[in-house]
């Protein structure tokens, strides 16, 4: 990382929805400002907190079953977050010590706990950058530079719990094509995307709250999720609820969580 970089100021005037998960999932990296806006959150969709555990068991088990099911041994990991373990290379290692990744993302207090994401197996590699994924190439850029990927072989790429943060205007499908368009065949797409579906109400709220604290949301429908994988192989089960997407069992987890709670769409394609 760069001097620049290390050096940048966390803002604590408004809420970072990196820091509102971080509340989500129940770490302390997160400040008062994004306690209160997830709180709010909190207040209007209690289902929050499922919905956040459920987008990480589902990063879990889709890089998993990349791993053991289709070889893959490169992610890059945008919008990564902060760090959580198990984080998405000590899942990919667990399967295949050799795995390689790139963590993403654009929050300096992400970049602060960066070195929990690079406590690589010797075999392989990991590493983060600071980028904005509404600059795919600038993005892919700094990633062949890293030295971490090779662009010859396959390249799982992850995007999880972001591109509802990207508005229409932004261009999102474009920028996940532009992500995409470097990779060869074989190469792969995890994405999940909260949704209005099932209680659109309540999502008005938390859209609201979003988007006073200076972060803008556009929550799709599952067909709109869907059209980020125009061209791509479907993993079975396809586009789906986050926690129906290869689930483990739920013997000692209690009842399963409903609809409403996860609404979350789900879904891995493969390039072909």
């Amino acid at each position: 990382m760069t001097n620049s970089q290390a050096g940048r100021d966390l803002d604590t005037s408004r809420p970072h929805s990196a820091r509102m998960y971080d509340y989500y999932l129940g770490g302390k990296d997160h400040f008062e400002v994004d306690k209160q806006a997830a709180a709010a959150v909190a207040d209007a969709y209690p289902g929050i907190f499922v919905c956040a555990r459920e987008n990480r068991a589902f990063m879990h088990r889709a890089t998993r079953v990349l791993a053991q099911e289709y070889g893959i041994r490169q992610w890059l990991d945008i919008g990564t977050g902060i760090p959580t373990e198990p984080n998405l290379h000590q899942v990919a290692q667990a399967v295949a010590p050799e795995a390689r990744i790139v963590y993403a993302d654009n929050d300096p207090l992400v970049l602060k706990y960066a070195e929990r994401l690079m406590r690589s197996t010797p075999q392989g590699r990991t590493t983060y950058i600071e980028a904005d994924v509404n600059e795919p190439e600038a993005l892919l850029e700094a990633v062949e530079a890293s030295g971490v990927l090779d662009f010859g072989r396959p390249v799982a790429l992850s995007l999880n719990a972001l591109m509802h943060f990207i508005t229409d205007e932004q261009d999102p499908y474009g920028i996940v094509a532009r992500l995409l368009a470097p990779f060869p065949a074989g190469s792969a797409l995890a994405l999940s995307h909260c949704t209005p579906d099932f209680d659109p109400d309540t999502w008005d709220k938390v859209t609201a709250i979003y988007t006073d604290g200076g972060t803008p949301v556009q929550l799709r429908a599952q067909k709109d999720v869907a059209r980020f994988f125009d061209g791509l192989e479907l993993i079975d089960p396809g586009v789906c609820l986050g926690h129906r997407w290869r689930p483990d069992t739920r013997a000692d987890e209690g009842p399963e969580p409903t609809d409403a709670e996860v609404s979350l769409w789900a879904g891995v394609g493969i390039k072909r």
